[in-house]
């Protein structure tokens, strides 16, 4: 996809951080814009600066969990421009909860995270790619996944994000057997300066936390991603992998190694490398390197 000017951009998670940068972008490219979040205040905050742009932008409160709420999300934004061209499944949480394993995560932390960033980019895709066809003009679906998509999984967060990233492989293979002119992108990146960490703040009053999130690995988290990439490096080369029709965008090359040492010992048919956030976290605060 190359032309953007006049066209309409769909963002969920839009109100801060990588979804409101994209957001920016996006309105830098003169695109009309549809942001939804859940926070309401910092939805009108965001509404307000993108409009300082000069393009046309409307703000809806969302909770992407809700499959009603995504369906109705994309039925104003088609009523209120029309076609809609580049769909931006975004929104995601994270969670700090532990337990002595991955058999001791209470139902409601598996519903919450899975259900945002999971069932949140399902239901992106289920509500708007069959209109994205219909119209037949060139559009691009992006749903931001993370590095915990590709490398070993950990925890509830490394376990939605692999399963949204099989979840955008198999909607390339259907976009392209039906010939359609939508191409599709997974974002992947490492650490980015934003507010995640602090998922919990719109965590559902009916899916209450009853295992202690853990304070040390949430203060380390936090520090680490004040170290990250900004949120608008990531728009600019998530941008420029739209225009190329990339699948895979990996912002972050300081994991690469990383990477093939996962295929590579998948290949050899043995085990898959120790996944310890908390070490992880510890091991790029020591790190002289200011890419991550």
């Amino acid at each position: 996809m190359n032309e953007f000017e006049g066209k309409t951009a769909v963002i969920t998670g839009a109100a801060s951080g990588i979804g409101y940068a994209l957001a920016e972008k996006f309105a830098q490219e003169k695109m009309n814009i549809v942001l939804a979040d859940i926070e309401q205040e910092a939805l009108d905050r965001a509404v307000k600066k993108i409009s300082d742009h000069g393009v046309e932008v409307s703000g809806l409160k969302i909770d992407v969990m809700d499959k009603d709420a995504v369906s109705y999300l994309a039925e104003e934004s088609i009523k209120d421009f029309g076609n809609i061209h580049i769909l931006c499944n975004n929104a995601g949480v994270a969670s700090t909860v532990r337990g002595d394993g991955i058999w001791d995560l209470d139902a409601s932390d598996w519903e919450w995270v899975l259900g945002v960033n999971f069932y949140g980019t399902l239901y992106g895709i289920e509500s708007f790619v069959p209109h994205m066809i219909k119209h037949k003009e060139e559009g691009h679906i992006l749903n931001t996944i993370s590095l915990a998509g590709i490398l070993p999984g950990e925890a509830i967060y490394g376990v939605s994000k692999h399963a949204a990233l099989a979840l955008s492989e198999s909607l390339w293979q259907g976009l392209k057997k039906a010939k359609s002119k939508i191409g599709a992108s997974v974002l992947c990146p490492g650490f980015v300066a934003t507010n995640i960490i602090e998922s919990d703040r719109n965590r559902p009053d009916h899916l209450p936390a009853k295992n202690k999130a853990n304070f040390m690995l949430k203060k380390l988290a936090a520090t680490v991603l004040k170290r990250g990439k900004e949120p608008n490096e990531i728009a600019d080369v998530t941008l420029d992998a739209i225009r190329e029709n990339k699948f895979y965008i990996l912002p972050h090359t300081n994991y690469d190694e990383m990477i093939k040492e996962r295929y590579n010992r998948i290949l050899a048919r043995t085990e898959p490398q120790e996944a310890d956030m908390q070490e992880v976290l510890l091991g790029t605060l020591m790190s002289d390197k200011g890419e991550w």
